[in-house]
């Protein structure tokens, strides 16, 4: 899906004081809440203009506010007249003063705010979309409607506070033409036909979320009543020209992956789990409780790459949706955990030998990117307004290094780390901090240099190395060298694997490693067969390791 340049905004003096400038760039203020949002639209087959009502209830935290920030894009000729035109802004049904520039909307109230009360606004506008919501054509050359708000494109379409620091829950109500079905966040409250040519469709999510998580497909779909998870309804929405293709696909494995991850994790918060079949998206796209799946995966094959991208996305509704990063500094929060508990769910279902091809393909790739940029760190100044705020390291080195840390802690104390992490920040937000510390609860350890390493510092492990067998002492001796090219020394345990001759399993002894170059002893009555590193692949590490013959002991006559 989805090195930064900090900027100074300049704001009206009167909310200087309620915002901060943070490493993201976004201005966010914390005394501003949205609870909710219901979002009316009216969508043609006519025209790609769409005509919206945003109705938003505001709990504004202290007093004094004067005024309240949206996103929403200001139609314009740089877009070819494409964004959204403001009609109106009324409180109460009296109208109220608003300028809309540089994308903004800035909302003046009647008068400043008192300390935690509750207002709603009622917004009134129209437009073509530029982005975010992508209207035309499926694979079958059908007319749609299908949103990607990734990372910060809710703007486009619908006015919002665009960033993951805001939560609130929505609805959706849709006047579309009566041939097409609609899906969206949470439960149907309604479908009615209004008339011989139109459609209201009316969905409502109770659980808040951050405004990438809102979802809107239109089309003509087929709808498949799959099962029940917890009560919970478990659907598939398809293209109806997909439908006996994508009723197959779709058939598995939802409702396992659901029961893993509320067994390991914590309990599943929405209210449906719908997959869906889009043209807006390449691979998957995690939107709560309706998820979306790039059209090209849908071919009746059910294939492996859909099977894993149907996990990734289950596992992002407990990490990154119902647990959000605070920030984009923080995306790894979501990317790399939904990554790493796809091979989580692997493993359980089909074996370790499946976990181990996932975790060898994703070091794979964690070396290649890293040879592009090695100082690419995981946490790290990021704002999709300056450039992407994940790459290829995001979800394959943040996988690795939640790895490690089970490595390090033992399953149980991660599996209790990352359930009180869950708890602590359901349906809210979090930091790596505050994930750190969850974990340093769970285990007793103190994790700072381990997070500060791998998340905070760039770079990467590069190991070359050798070994040989003294006969005389009965010892294995090894060298390793960290040969990568920056100057920071890793600190890090490597296991070592002796293979002794005739044996199927080798006997296995853990080594600090807290030095460029270091030497590691072992006792051995006779010499291995084979002396293998990190022989449970629980290292991200690469290496050059080969055998040597030890010194000639012949002495001088």
């Amino acid at each position: 899906m989805h090195c930064c340049l900090k900027l100074v905004l300049l704001l009206p003096l009167l909310c200087l004081q309620a915002f901060s400038i943070y490493a993201d760039n976004y201005p966010k203020n914390l005394n501003i809440d949205i609870l909710h949002y219901t979002f009316e639209l009216k969508l043609s087959d006519a025209t790609d203009e769409i005509f919206g009502v945003t109705t938003m209830q505001v709990l504004f935290k202290k007093e004094g506010i004067g005024k309240l920030r949206l996103d929403l894009v200001k139609a314009n000729a740089a877009l070819q007249g494409k964004g959204m035109t403001v009609e109106s802004i009324t409180q109460q049904g009296k109208s109220l003063a608003y300028t809309h520039a540089d994308n903004v909307l800035w909302v003046s109230l009647p008068q400043p705010s008192n300390a935690n009360s509750e207002s709603q606004f009622v917004i009134t506008y129209h437009g073509i979309p530029a982005d975010g919501l992508r209207i035309g054509s499926t694979k079958y050359g059908d007319r749609s409607f299908f949103n990607e708000n990734w990372p910060n494109r809710a703007r486009h379409w619908l006015p919002t506070v665009d960033h993951p620091y805001e939560k609130a829950s929505s609805e959706f109500v849709v006047r579309a033409p009566a041939h097409y079905q609609v899906v969206s966040n949470g439960l149907l409250m309604e479908e009615t036909n209004l008339d011989a040519s139109t459609k209201l469709t009316h969905w409502k999510q109770a659980i808040p979320v951050s405004s990438w998580l809102y979802v809107l497909g239109v089309a003509e779909f087929a709808v498949q009543y799959v099962g029940w998870f917890e009560g919970k309804s478990i659907q598939t929405w398809v293209y109806n020209k997909d439908r006996e293709a994508g009723f197959y696909d779709f058939a598995e494995p939802t409702k396992q992956a659901l029961g893993f991850f509320s067994d390991y994790v914590g309990p599943y918060v929405y209210e449906k789990i719908a997959n869906v079949e889009t043209p807006s998206v390449k691979g998957g796209m995690e939107t709560s409780s309706a998820i979306f799946y790039g059209e090209e995966l849908v071919d009746g094959k059910r294939s492996t790459r859909l099977r894993n991208v149907v996990i990734h996305e289950l596992a992002h509704q407990w990490f990154g949706n119902a647990v959000t990063e605070s920030s984009w500094d923080d995306a790894w929060l979501s990317e790399g955990f939904a990554t790493y508990f796809t091979m989580l769910f692997i493993e359980h279902a089909y074996g370790r030998a499946e976990l181990l091809s996932q975790l060898q393909a994703a070091k794979k790739t964690t070396y290649a990117n890293l040879a592009k940029d090695p100082g690419y760190k995981i946490v790290a100044d990021r704002s999709p307004e300056i450039g992407p705020v994940t790459n290829a390291l995001t979800y394959q080195k943040g996988a690795w290094i939640l790895h490690m840390l089970r490595n390090l802690l033992g399953d149980a104390a991660f599996q209790t780390g990352i359930r009180d992490y869950y708890q602590r920040f359901i349906n809210g937000h979090a930091t790596t901090t505050d994930f750190r510390l969850a974990m340093e609860r769970a285990s007793g350890k103190d994790l700072k240099s381990f997070f500060d390493q791998w998340l905070y510092q760039g770079g990467y492990i590069a190991l070359k190395g050798s070994w040989t067998y003294d006969p005389d002492s009965k010892l294995v001796k090894i060298m390793l060298q960290q040969t990568q090219p920056s100057v920071y020394v890793f600190d890090f345990s490597i296991e070592v694997g002796c293979y002794k001759a005739g044996e199927l399993l080798p006997s296995i002894s853990k080594h600090p490693v807290n030095a460029r170059t270091i030497e590691i002893v072992i006792p051995a009555a006779s010499k291995p067969e084979k002396i293998e590193l990190d022989p449970h692949l629980v290292l991200l590490a690469t290496w050059e390791f080969v055998e040597t013959t030890p010194p000639s002991n012949t002495k001088k006559k």
